[in-house]
């Protein structure tokens, strides 16, 4: 569906909103790495991920967190999620391109992801979660 920044005094505030909460958790991705670096496409780099937790704040934390570390260790810029979201059992496919100064410098360096007020919540027409990345 979408996400957008809101004002935060010291990180970064996103809300993500997803008609499901497999689209809840793609946005998520998409939302932390456009913070970080702005334009992606998909250019033939690919990496899966399946993770359990006890809840699912717990799951999206863990999910961007691990996103987070595949894309710094790896130096690789991830833009779309295939999420297939089974209770509290995420499987995903992250597809991306190769980190590139020239076209991915300009964002903010995330250096965590806070549990601080993370609720996920339905709305009438879509689940909504506010999340703070530490930068």
């Amino acid at each position: 569906m979408s996400f957008e920044e809101l004002d935060h005094t010291a990180d970064v505030l996103m809300r993500v909103r997803g008609a499901t909460m497999s689209e809840l958790f793609s946005d998520a991705g998409r939302a932390m790495f456009h913070v970080m670096y702005g334009p992606c496409e998909d250019r033939g780099i690919m990496r899966q991920i399946t993770l359990d937790a006890e809840d699912l704040e717990s799951l999206l934390i863990d999910y961007l967190s691990e996103l987070l570390f595949i894309a710094d260790v790896e130096n690789i810029v991830l833009c779309t999620f295939a999420v297939d979201l089974q209770g509290t059992r995420l499987s995903v496919v992250a597809r991306g391109e190769p980190f590139d100064p020239a076209r991915h410098a300009g964002g903010a360096l995330i250096k965590g992801i806070s549990y601080f007020d993370l609720a996920i919540v339905k709305e009438k027409d879509a689940y909504v979660v506010d999340i703070i990345f530490d930068i």
